[in-house]
C-alpha cells in the first residue's frame, strides 16, 4: 500500500469527549477519529475527484490543522486564530458520529516567527499529496490566509492538473481581493486569480454573503474585473442562495469550499476577527453545506477565522464543528 505521512509541526493528539459506550451505536467523533498513519485505503485509491470515489462510496476524510494568525496580523485584524484548530477539535469531539466515511487526523502545520508563506507552502504540499491519494481533505484554520494554503494544494492536485474545472466558493462577508505588497488574510483570492491566470486557467470564484459596507468600491471593481460571482448578505434568502450555488456548481467539475466564519451574524459567531453586523443566517449556511455535500463535487474544504480568544461559551467553535459534521456526511 502507498504510504504518506504529512509533514506537520504538532502531531496528532488523541481526541476526548463524552463516553456513552464502545459500540458503534454510541460512537462520538472523539471515538471515531483516528491518527492518519500514512496508509492509503483501497477505497481512497479508487478515485481522486469529488467527495465520492468512482464507485460512489464515501471517500475517507483527512483533517489537517493550520495554526496561523500571521495573515490576520498583517491585515490589522484581531489575532488569536492560531488557536482555532484545537478549539474546533474540542467542539467536534463530543458530537455523535453519523458519518459513512472514515475520518483521520494528521495534526497541525504551525506558522511561527512570521513565516506565513513557508507555512502555506507546507500545508499545500500536504493537501496535494492527500488529494492525489484519493482523500477528501478538510483544513481547520487559522485566519483566512488558510485559503491560499488550501489553494496551493488544490491547484497542484492531479484533479486540477489534468484539466478538471476548479470552482472556488467562499462563504464570507469579504471578497479578500486586496492588492497589497505583502500577502495577508485579505489577499488570498487575488493571489489565486493571478496564479490561475499564470497557469492559463479560468478563475472561477464565487462569494456568498458579501457585506457591502465592509468592502470598498475598489474591491467591488476588482471583483467585477475578475468576473467574480457574488451575493450580498442582504440578498441571501434560502431559495436565492440555493439557485446561486446550483448555478455555480453546474459550471465546474470539482469544488474547493472555504468558510470564513465571519459570514455568520455576530450573535451566532462572535469569536472571529471581524464580527458581522448583519451576516447570513446559520440555517442558510447549513443548507449550502448540505447542498454541496450532496453534489459529489467537493474536493477540499476549510473553515477559517475562528478566534477562540473572542468566542463566547465556545459558540463559534460549536458552529464550525456543526458545519464540518454536515459537510462530511
Amino acid at each position: 500500500m502507498p504510504s504518506l505521512i504529512p509533514a506537520v509541526d504538532v502531531p496528532y493528539q488523541p481526541w476526548t469527549g463524552r463516553f456513552d459506550g464502545d459500540g458503534a451505536a454510541h460512537r462520538r467523533w472523539w471515538q471515531a477519529v483516528a491518527i492518519y498513519d500514512g496508509v492509503t485505503p483501497a477505497t481512497a485509491r479508487a478515485g481522486a475527484a469529488g467527495s465520492r470515489s468512482v464507485e460512489g462510496s464515501q471517500k475517507p476524510a483527512v483533517l489537517l490543522g493550520f495554526a496561523s494568525d500571521e495573515g490576520v496580523r498583517r491585515n490589522k485584524g484581531r489575532t488569536g486564530a492560531a488557536a482555532a484548530p484545537a478549539a474546533i477539535r474540542k467542539a467536534l469531539g463530543p458530537l455523535a458520529f453519523h458519518l459513512n466515511r472514515s475520518v483521520t487526523d494528521t495534526g497541525d502545520v504551525v506558522v511561527s516567527n512570521g513565516q506565513l508563506e513557508d507555512g502555506q507552502e507546507r500545508l499545500g504540499r500536504n493537501v496535494a499529496a492527500l488529494l492525489d491519494s484519493g482523500h477528501l481533505t478538510a483544513v481547520l484554520g487559522g485566519g483566512h490566509e488558510t485559503a491560499y494554503a488550501s489553494y496551493l494544494g488544490v491547484s497542484a492536485s492531479e484533479a486540477v492538473q489534468r484539466g478538471q474545472r476548479l470552482g472556488i466558493l467562499n462563504l464570507d462577508a469579504h471578497f479578500d481581493l486586496r492588492d497589497e505588497p505583502v500577502p495577508s488574510s485579505g489577499t488570498p483570492f487575488l493571489q489565486m486569480a493571478r496564479a490561475e491566470a499564470a497557469a492559463g486557467r479560468e478563475f472561477r470564484y464565487a462569494v456568498l454573503g458579501i457585506s457591502e459596507p465592509n468592502n470598498t468600491r475598489a474591491l467591488f471593481d476588482t471583483a467585477k474585473g475578475l468576473g467574480v460571482q457574488y451575493l450580498l448578505d442582504e440578498d441571501c434568502e434560502a431559495e436565492r442562495v440555493s439557485d446561486f450555488v446550483a448555478g455555480f456548481l453546474a459550471g465546474i467539475d470539482v469544488l474547493y469550499l472555504t468558510i470564513d466564519l465571519d459570514v455568520l451574524p455576530a450573535a451566532v459567531a462572535p469569536g472571529v476577527s471581524a464580527p458581522a453586523a448583519y451576516g447570513v443566517p446559520l440555517p442558510v449556511v447549513s443548507a449550502v453545506c448540505r447542498q454541496i455535500a450532496r453534489s459529489g463535487k467537493l474536493l477540499h474544504l476549510d473553515v477559517a477565522e475562528l478566534n477562540p480568544a473572542f468566542d463566547i461559551d465556545g459558540r463559534t467553535a460549536r458552529v464550525a464543528a456543526r458545519l464540518l459534521d454536515t459537510l462530511l456526511r
